[in-house]
């Protein structure tokens, strides 16, 4: 079982920057995937990024060279940095783990508001 606490939204204007934070605690197996999905009012949940537990990365186009994910695996904790951010990633932003072993369950953050003001 895993537990995911985010940290780290807020309100800011377009072209600031933001840096998530997603705890995990619990029992982790040493193979497993975390990343960022948002959810916009009145969207669909969308993947923004996620980063293996060896390092290996991706972006949805509509954040790439913006956005950087990264993790601490001593810590157990992955980061979102959010850059020249605009209006349209406003949005509840929610931390996911994914099991790299049977039954590969997934987990879910709380989710933390993400507001970028014009």
């Amino acid at each position: 079982q895993v537990q995911l606490v985010e940290s780290g939204g807020g309100l800011v204007q377009a072209g600031g920057s933001l840096r998530l934070s997603c705890a995990a605690s619990g029992i982790i197996g040493s193979f497993n995937t975390m990343g960022w999905y948002r959810q916009a009012p009145g969207k669909q949940r969308e993947l923004v990024t996620t980063i293996s537990s060896g390092g290996s990365t991706n972006y949805a186009d509509s954040v790439k060279g913006r956005f950087t994910i990264s993790r601490d695996n001593a810590k157990n904790i992955v980061y979102l940095q959010m850059n020249s951010l605009k209006p349209e990633d406003t949005g509840v932003y929610i931390c996911n783990f994914l099991e790299g072993n049977w039954p590969r369950r997934m987990y879910w953050g709380q989710g933390t508001q993400v507001t970028v003001s014009s």
